[in-house]
């Protein structure tokens, strides 16, 4: 249970950074931008895939680039706004 509130609020910060540091306006809810922070966390775990767990700056600079990533491809697919 406490692991799925901490990916919860952790998706939320990442999703909400990636948001922010994004150029233009990205239209989305609180759960699209929870889903997004989620999704950028695992891309980047995808990428980096070097097996760490704990927390890290730049597992988090990791993150937010792969949410912001999701972004730009769902813009590139015409996903959402």
């Amino acid at each position: 249970m406490i692991n799925i509130i901490g990916a919860i609020l952790s998706g939320l910060i990442i999703g909400a950074l990636a948001r922010f540091f994004y150029p233009g306006a990205v239209e989305m809810g609180w759960l699209a931008t929870i889903l997004l922070g989620i999704g950028g966390s695992l891309l980047a775990g995808l990428v980096t895939s070097r097996g760490q767990r704990d927390f890290s700056r730049a597992g988090c600079l990791a993150s937010v680039i792969g949410a912001i990533v999701l972004i730009f491809v769902g813009r590139l697919l015409g996903v959402g706004g």
